[in-house]
């Protein structure tokens, strides 16, 4: 079997494909945007993302290979993101890797999308060993999971209603920061005091470690208009001082940040794991990275975070777990269809 395998993922908003060298080597990793394209309506508009990946997953794909200086028949198998996510999106990129896997006769494999942000710390990390504690926080999903071994997912906690990034992107929305919105909080707040106003900290009862952000998002909300601003149809806020902007930003972005700390040490200390892995989008907000940290320090933790590039939806984090799965003997058919609620574990 080829040492090279093409990963192929399209399960949101961007589309992505990557070529990998015996599961670990990045040879390439090309991710196109649609910030621009879904900027304007403040979120992801789930027929424009899908009708995108159409335009784009064939160009990306090509554009993977020559960059990597593979070309298809040096191709050993295609891993690809089967969910979760929106299903259109996901439909453009299983029909892809499909095609190529029928037309190469190489083996398909199959990949959970939150997997695969869990497995792109090994990308710069192989030697980590197990068990260690996961938070994947992202635009789609805030799910803490126990790892005692290779494919052993025990989801802990998750978000009861938004995921973090969703309320970020609300958030900013309402301050009229634009999209996406973490990005756009984390700049907004640099400048404002994290202290300023008392937002509200959701902690789960009876020993859960779910989340929820719903409240906080509302909370923002009835801040302003007690202050007698008045919401637009769009959701914005119309004319506010930057200053107050500011102090809004920061003190959202601390009680969102203290909430997944808090969470996080706490399942790692339970289940008396000494290593804790932060992925997906949010990751990489800096304040949650620091924060984190030193909690994590101070209960004698490690805490490890992906770059940047490996953080956000890419398809070199898919083609490394789909690595991982192929060599366990994993094969997906020509059958396999796109699953939006595809269960990790």
């Amino acid at each position: 079997m080829s040492e090279f395998i093409l990963g192929i993922e399209t399960s949101c908003d961007e589309t992505a494909a990557a070529v990998l060298e015996k599961g670990c080597i990045i040879r390439s990793n090309v991710v196109a945007s649609q910030v621009t394209l879904h900027a304007p309506y403040g979120g992801i508009v789930p027929e424009l993302a899908s009708r995108r990946h159409l335009e784009n997953v064939l160009p990306v794909v090509i554009q993977a290979l020559r960059q990597a200086e593979v070309q298809l028949p040096d191709l050993g198998a295609i891993s690809v993101t089967a969910g979760p996510g929106l299903v259109g999106s996901l439909l453009v990129g299983t029909s892809m890797a499909k095609s190529l896997a029928y037309a190469l006769g190489i083996p398909l494999v199959a990949v959970n999308h939150l997997e695969g942000h869990i497995r792109a710390i090994f990308l710069e990390h192989p030697e980590l060993t197990y068990p260690y504690v996961a938070l994947v926080v992202s635009g789609g999903h805030t799910h803490l999971y126990y790892v005692p071994e290779e494919y052993i997912y025990r989801l802990l906690g998750r978000t009861r209603d938004d995921a973090a990034g969703e309320a970020f992107d609300k958030v900013a929305k309402l301050l009229g920061l634009g999209y996406p919105g973490g990005p756009a909080i984390e700049r907004a707040g640099a400048g404002g005091n994290p202290k300023a106003i008392a937002f509200p900290r959701s902690y789960s009862g009876n020993g859960s470690l779910d989340f929820s952000f719903s409240g906080l998002k509302t909370a923002v909300l009835y801040y302003l208009e007690g202050l007698g601003y008045k919401i637009q149809r769009s959701g914005e806020t119309k004319f506010l001082p930057p200053e107050l902007v500011a102090d809004i930003a920061a003190s959202f972005q601390q009680a969102i940040v203290e909430v997944l700390t808090r969470n996080v040490i706490k399942a790692a200390k339970a289940k008396k794991a000494r290593l804790v892995i932060l992925a997906g989008g949010v990751a990489c907000n800096q304040l949650l990275r620091q924060h984190l940290r030193k909690g994590a320090e101070e209960e004698g933790l490690e805490v490890l975070f992906p770059s940047p590039s490996l953080c956000t939806d890419n398809a070199a984090m898919v083609a490394a777990a789909g690595y991982r799965r192929l060599l366990r003997g994993e094969r997906a058919g020509l059958d396999l269809n796109a699953s939006a609620n595809l269960p990790l574990c």
